[in-house]
């Protein structure tokens, strides 16, 4: 029992220093790791559910996968440098304080994505899955989208859509 108590208070640990270190924004990189690992997973068991597991297409996702990682590396990169320039380059000014927008969008945008792919294994494995779910999922990745076109100033004409 006391090696359950140890465990737990470890986790604690971890959690707690997490939430103090990053707060939001580790929660949502936590979340984000863990959607991959469950899609990888999923997908693992979906293909092989069905006979059609291969090894190549196993490295293909983990690729996939180490992309993504890249591309989230590069926006928390890109949110830096835009917070490095606008705390020292005085004659930039803006009304607000920038603390980072473009990696929690990708990050947000690579969840649901995520989220999508889980539910479409799960559905390949024979579970049950509302019509309404992927509609969800649908309508906040293209909310994500929106705002991401926003930042770099294309908005989007509702009527030519």
């Amino acid at each position: 029992m006391e090696h359950l108590n140890g465990l737990k208070l470890g986790i604690a640990a971890v959690v707690g220093a997490l939430t103090g270190f990053w707060g939001w924004f580790g929660w949502l990189i936590l979340g984000w790791l863990a959607c991959m690992m469950l899609d990888y997973l999923s997908g693992t068991m979906a293909a092989a559910s069905k006979g059609q597991w291969a090894s190549s297409t196993a490295r293909e996702g983990i690729w996939h996968k180490a992309g993504m990682i890249i591309v989230v590396m590069v926006s928390g990169a890109a949110d830096l440098l835009i917070s490095t320039v606008l705390t020292n380059i005085t004659v930039i000014h803006i009304p607000f304080q920038y603390s980072g927008m473009i990696c929690p969008i990708v990050l947000c945008w690579y969840i649901i994505t995520e989220l999508g792919s889980i539910v479409e294994n799960a559905a390949s494995l024979g579970a049950p899955v509302p019509s309404w779910l992927l509609k969800v999922l649908k309508v906040g990745e293209s909310a994500l989208d929106s705002a991401g076109d926003l930042i770099v100033g294309e908005e989007k004409d509702n009527e030519q859509q």
